[in-house]
């Protein structure tokens, strides 16, 4: 490995070989880079339509919550207004089983880490001799892409756990160097942004990088708000949607984000009710047994508990007490930091090898997998499939992320 252990001292389990999709699951996910970069269009159409009145109000209203005023108008600027992340990585569970596998969407990130981590995966087994999806150097030239003729990577401290692998991935590129976003200047210059918007009274040039059309992924952090996967099942929205996008790409995107809501504390009228679940209010929800709380809650965006499983609770993996303690905080937190919620869907069992880290000895996991996707769109708009990280983990764990019990390896076709 690299000198920096790339993260985390390389701390994950590692494996004798890729995970292997079948054909027709390869195919389905390595295709879904333009239709989720055409979702994502839509949705900065519909927020900027919002906030311009040719929409309903609410719907930015619930977008800018907890955002500082100067946000707010940085991502409604003309300067920036044609700018969209260039980087989509979606997190797919693994679902379905063996014969007919599928994928439940949890999250769509466009600041996504584990790129070094895929790059260095890709090329050690394809010099072992792997097919890998992506090839040796997808995710490398990806990134160049984004940088083409060179630039900066601006890490923060807040996500200083990502800068060795980012800096071992620039050193894989041409004239890309990885900088502090604190001490950045600001200039108007090709940036590749790693650092969350919530953290921006840490970095200086805040301000100025937001406004910069050379910055990406932009200054839209209402792009990066997890309920944009509830406003996409929202029955007020429906009409809008099937306006906004063609009707194939809506298709594809709804067959893999489970059905998801908004826990917006509004009074329903008396006859009315939240969709699917079929009950009049949250505080019902709060009150649902275990086996009615295959649920996920989950904080939407704009905050440190946004991202890397934290702020994310299970309804059947919790008590009953907790669980309504959660659904109550949520209602409370309706204007300040909204939270959304997700039927969960379980990922399938698969078995997968891996390496003892303390004998060597080979053994076999019984796991569930999270997909980790990575698509860049380059200069000419094009959306491409860069390389894809499997994390596995052991099936009794029911959040799925880069922990020290997982084994971290590159995809390929079975």
């Amino acid at each position: 490995m690299p000198e920096s252990q790339l993260r985390h001292d390389g701390g994950w389990l590692f494996s004798p070989k890729p995970l292997q999709l079948d054909k027709k699951t390869a195919k389905t996910m390595t295709r879904l880079g333009h239709p989720l970069a055409q979702f994502q269009q839509a949705s900065d159409s519909i927020y900027q339509r919002s906030a311009k009145g040719k929409l309903s109000s609410w719907i930015h209203q619930v977008l800018d919550a907890g955002k500082p005023e100067w946000i707010i108008e940085a991502q409604r600027s003309a300067e920036i207004s044609q700018n969209m992340p260039r980087v989509i990585r979606p997190d797919l569970i693994l679902t379905g089983d063996k014969e007919q596998s599928s994928f439940a969407l949890t999250e769509l990130d466009s600041v996504p880490g584990g790129m070094g981590i895929t790059l260095w995966l890709s090329q050690l087994y394809s010099q072992h001799g792997y097919d890998v999806l992506g090839g040796e150097n997808g995710i490398r030239d990806g990134f160049q892409s984004l940088l083409h003729e060179g630039g900066r990577v601006l890490v923060s401290e807040e996500s200083g756990d990502y800068q060795p692998e980012l800096e071992w991935l620039a050193e894989q590129c041409s004239n890309i160097t990885v900088e502090s976003a604190e001490a950045d200047s600001g200039d108007d210059s090709p940036a590749y942004r790693f650092f969350e918007w919530f953290d921006w009274k840490n970095i200086p040039a805040a301000q100025q990088l937001a406004a910069s059309p050379q910055l990406t992924s932009p200054c839209k952090p209402h792009l990066e708000e997890k309920l944009w996967l509830a406003l996409l099942w929202s029955p007020a929205l429906r009409g809008v949607w099937e306006k906004e996008l063609r009707g194939n790409h809506l298709k594809r995107v709804r067959e893999i984000v489970p059905f998801s809501w908004v826990v917006d504390p509004t009074p329903l009228p008396p006859q009315g009710a939240l969709p699917r679940i079929d009950v009049h209010s949250w505080d019902e929800v709060a009150n649902f047994s275990q086996t009615e709380r295959r649920l996920v809650l989950k904080i939407s965006g704009f905050s440190e508990l946004a991202w890397g499983s934290r702020g994310v609770y299970i309804g059947h993996d919790m008590p009953g007490n907790e669980w309504a303690e959660k659904i109550h905080e949520a209602m409370a937190a309706f204007d300040s930091q909204p939270r959304m919620m997700q039927q969960y869907h379980a990922g399938q069992i698969i078995e997968h090898p891996y390496f003892d880290p303390d004998t060597g000895e080979e053994k076999i996991m019984q796991g569930r997998a999270r997909l980790c996707p990575y698509f860049f769109t380059d200069q000419n708009g094009k959306t491409g499939f860069g390389g894809c990280l499997a994390t596995i983990v052991p099936a009794d764990k029911k959040k799925i992320h880069g922990m020290k019990d997982g084994i971290l390896v590159p995809c390929m076709v079975e």
